[in-house]
């Protein structure tokens, strides 16, 4: 129940980078709150989470937690924005079974004084099992973009293969992204692999677009569009990947 919630702290790894003092105003219920995301063996389940301002930028603190189960032969696709809030976070905890493979596709993007952020714990509990995470961070004024993400695999989750990428692009000086891979691993025949890189706009491919006449504010749309549409590669659907990306630009073009 609520009432029994200890508020993290910057002590909690899960938090480290976090808005710990944004937290103690929310609502303590949405600590008890998950949602979960049940995948039948054999089955595909797709979500679409979305944090974005209704109107004028939001203050609040938006937090929403995913608890999925996979089962033998089952995929999970996982596709989030967050965009909005003093302190917007989306954490997801999966569980996977034999051959089940888990898509998370995450961007977080804003500026102001905001810490938007993704963190994730996937479980690889039996052989075979697959997970891809790509992540994308984009951030100005003095905003934060945080990706914490943890695998675990246990000891007789052999075959399994898993992947984090995550990106961070800082837009203005005084924004800041932060990336914690961890990887926990029992068995000895896996694949588990991720990558971090944090950096500015590519200035040639600047300079390129105005030599041939695109405003700068134009140029800068292009480049963050490229930038994030990795994170929905594996999104087959047009219209919601279309509609996520909308977020995301609307978001940038009000920064514009």
């Amino acid at each position: 129940m609520s009432e029994s919630v200890i508020l993290p702290t910057r002590r909690d790894e899960a938090w480290r980078y976090s808005d710990t003092d944004a937290v103690a105003g929310m609502d303590l219920g949405r600590f008890d709150h998950w949602d979960d995301v049940d995948v039948p063996a054999g089955e595909t389940v797709r979500r679409c989470v979305v944090i974005a301002d209704a109107g004028e930028p939001s203050d609040t603190t938006e937090l929403r937690r995913l608890r999925v189960r996979v089962a033998d032969g089952g995929r999970c696709e996982l596709f989030v924005v967050v965009s909005s809030g003093r302190l917007g976070r989306v954490e997801v905890v999966a569980m996977l079974g034999d051959g089940a493979h888990l898509e998370l596709g995450g961007v977080t993007i804003g500026g102001r004084d905001t810490t938007r952020e993704i963190v994730s714990r996937v479980a690889h509990e039996k052989p075979n099992g697959t997970s891809n995470q790509v992540v994308r961070a984009v951030h100005w004024g003095r905003g934060t973009g945080n990706f914490l993400g943890r695998i675990d695999v246990a000891s007789g989750a052999q075959k399994t293969d898993a992947a984090q990428s995550f990106r961070g692009l800082i837009l203005e000086r005084g924004a800041s992204v932060n990336a914690v891979p961890q990887l926990e691993i029992f068995a000895d025949d896996v694949k588990c692999a991720h990558g971090a890189t944090v950096g500015q706009l590519d200035e040639q491919a600047r300079f390129y677009m105005a030599a041939r006449g695109l405003p700068p504010e134009v140029a800068r749309r292009l480049l963050v569009q490229a930038f994030v549409a990795d994170a929905f590669v594996a999104l087959d659907d047009a219209d919601d990947r279309e509609r996520l990306m909308r977020v995301v630009l609307g978001k940038l073009d009000r920064h514009l």
